[in-house]
């Protein structure tokens, strides 16, 4: 399967008169090739992309483009569409933001550089919403597994629900097989299985402890969506999170999400490797 990254956002470029400067970025999941070209906000719509999209491809299109940023998912959702590739959404694009950062030190050094803030990765971030009351489970607490015997042990496991990235997998991101990796485990209870769903449809990405006067646990799902799993203020879970934080950070980010319906250790909801995108 070919996979194209792409972002078509303003740049901090702005033409003499004052109009706002797009660029579009592509460039192949693993980074080896990629294609810039830039146009005016009043040109950027879905045919100027499909256009762009054509002289990338050369006549071999991808069958898939990755898109993180919402603010361009539409102008290029669309674009793709006309030429019959799939759209996906996702923060996963490593290879896309990796381009993007570099690109950004060379704006300041153009004639129609703005002067501005700019980060190239900013996404607007709405606060985050609390778990729909439904969905709620009998209870949750932190876990941990050894990185070793992380994939075996969850891939062998008839769990309705998994997502197990490859490239999340430990071995690929080159840790040690004794290195613990952190997770949040949550009993379900008889909700179990609409959590699960639900999540899924979300796309958890990473799970994250903000303190604080209500402090608790954040999931960053989506493109940008948030929503609160837990909240908590005594000193005992306090200390949990933090030690949850500080393995993830030993374990390059990684962690993972499991749902089951009871802590019996029988049977599975869900599961999920994750890792901040």
């Amino acid at each position: 399967m070919s996979v194209w990254q792409a972002d078509f956002y303003r740049r901090p470029l702005k033409t003499e008169r004052g109009e706002p400067i797009w660029e579009l970025l592509l460039c192949e999941a693993d980074g080896s090739l990629t294609y810039r070209q830039r146009c005016l906000q009043s040109q950027a719509n879905p045919q100027w992309v499909a256009r762009q999209f054509q002289q990338f491809g050369e006549g071999q299109l991808a069958t898939t483009v990755q898109v993180f940023r919402p603010q361009c998912l539409g102008l290029i959702g669309e674009a793709a569409k006309q030429l019959g590739m799939a759209i996906e959404a996702t923060r996963r694009t490593y290879a896309l933001k990796r381009l993007l950062l570099l690109l950004a030190r060379e704006y300041p050094q153009e004639a129609n550089y703005t002067g501005e803030e700019y980060d190239p990765l900013a996404v607007d971030r709405p606060p985050p919403l609390p778990l729909p009351e439904k969905l709620w489970g009998d209870g949750w607490r932190f876990a941990s597994i050894e990185a070793g015997d992380l994939v075996d042990t969850f891939a062998d496991l008839p769990i309705p629900i998994v997502e197990m990235p490859d490239l999340l997998k430990p071995i690929h991101l080159g840790l040690s097989s004794t290195v613990t990796v952190p997770g949040v485990a949550i009993d379900g209870g008889k909700a179990s299985m609409q959590l699960a769903r639900w999540l899924q449809g979300a796309g958890p990405v990473a799970i994250d402890y903000r303190g604080g006067e209500f402090g608790g646990l954040v999931l960053e799902a989506g493109l940008n969506d948030r929503t609160i799993l837990a909240t908590f203020d005594d000193p005992e879970a306090i200390a949990a999170a933090r030690r949850f934080e500080q393995r993830k950070q030993a374990a390059g980010g990684l962690h993972f999400l499991l749902v089951q319906p009871d802590d019996t250790g029988r049977t599975y909801s869900g599961f999920w490797l994750l890792q901040a995108a």
